[in-house]
């Protein structure tokens, strides 16, 4: 059953700001006539670059649109320090206090990575249960469908407790596809076998399996792509490799198509045919349609876009965090505590 949505937008934070973000929150209201936003930042740029988009989106209802403003903005270069406690009044921090008041049900911002976890650690707070927030989102894979990876970068060292914790939390964003089985989960490694791996991955290895999650094993990195499970659990250090070299490949590969294919007269021809299965090819690939990465693990649905994202990524981005609520996520993540505690305490 869909329910009303109300998303809170960082208006302000990224690369880009408001000439992406604007636009994607119109086109984002096109598509889903239930939600309604809260657009956070410099009331003057807003209402000039919503009067200025009005035409080309002009099936957005602007009714199910309210200005909240906030006076000043984090920066990319930004220190934490700088975010968290000098500038209380920044888009970031306003769009994320919505959340907390129950103004919104979920906030997004294209803002400093940094400063977007440490505001939401301290405004949120995280789910009991959960010790560290943990940077999951979705990566295409050859199936069709998408792989679910965490942490990319919230946790650089991790004990064996906090790959768990990642697994719970991912199996819970992974259960949004609703495909009505409990999502398989990989412990990313560098072979199969059991006797692979550091000490700290061997410790969650056996935490994993005896947990009630749908625990498959250790996979490699290509596993990630070809599907073989729904959610693959990692340290921050190694997600973060390997999101920035998926993101650094797609970019080549984007680029190789378009001089490849055009360089001459025969190319070109070759390119008019096959210029279809390309261009579904570069569709698949396009890292800007699986954007928006959830921060897992808080007392609120916080999704961090790409910082250089256009419009039509951040849209992505909107949509992601609009589903996240739909589907329940927070509840699911507590229930999946429960459970676990319940079946390592031995109670019902």
């Amino acid at each position: 059953m869909t329910k009303s949505v109300r998303i809170a937008v960082d208006c302000m934070g990224g690369d880009v700001g408001i000439p992406a973000t604007i636009p994607a929150s119109l086109a984002f209201l096109e598509r889903n006539p239930q939600a309604s936003l809260l657009l956070v930042g410099d009331t003057p740029q807003i209402e000039a670059a919503l009067e200025g988009y009005k035409a080309q989106y002009a099936g957005a209802d602007y009714s199910r649109v309210e200005i909240e403003h906030a006076s000043e903005v984090v920066a990319m270069d930004d220190p934490v320090e700088v975010a968290l406690r000098r500038k209380k009044n920044s888009s970031m921090r306003v769009a994320i206090e919505a959340v907390k008041s129950g103004q919104a049900q979920a906030c997004v911002s294209a803002g400093n990575t940094g400063a977007l976890m440490a505001i939401s650690r301290y405004v949120l707070k995280t789910l009991e249960g959960i010790d560290r927030p943990a940077i999951a989102t979705a990566m295409p894979n050859q199936k069709g469908g998408a792989t679910t990876m965490l942490d990319l970068g919230a946790n650089v060292d991790c004990t064996a407790e906090h790959l768990l914790q990642f697994a719970m939390m991912g199996t819970a964003l992974a259960q949004t596809a609703d495909t009505g089985r409990l999502p398989s989960v990989g412990l990313l490694n560098i072979g199969e076998e059991i006797i692979k791996g550091n000490e700290v991955v061997k410790q969650a290895a056996e935490l994993l399996r005896a947990s009630p999650l749908n625990f498959y094993g250790n996979v490699e990195g290509n596993d990630i792509f070809k599907g073989t499970v729904d959610v693959v659990v990692c340290d921050g250090f190694v997600g973060n490799v390997v999101l920035k070299s998926v993101e650094g490949l797609a970019h080549m590969l984007g680029s190789m198509i378009r001089e490849e294919f055009y360089r001459s007269t025969l190319t070109k021809l070759a390119g008019l045919v096959v210029r279809p299965v390309l261009n579904r090819f570069r569709r698949r690939v396009d890292n800007r349609r699986y954007n928006g990465a959830a921060l897992l693990g808080l007392r609120g649905i916080v999704f961090k876009s790409h910082g250089s994202a256009d419009d039509y990524a951040f849209r992505h981005a909107l949509q992601r965090a609009h589903d996240a609520v739909q589907a329940g996520v927070l509840d699911r993540i507590a229930s999946t505590v429960v459970d676990l505690t319940r079946h390592q305490t031995g109670t019902k």
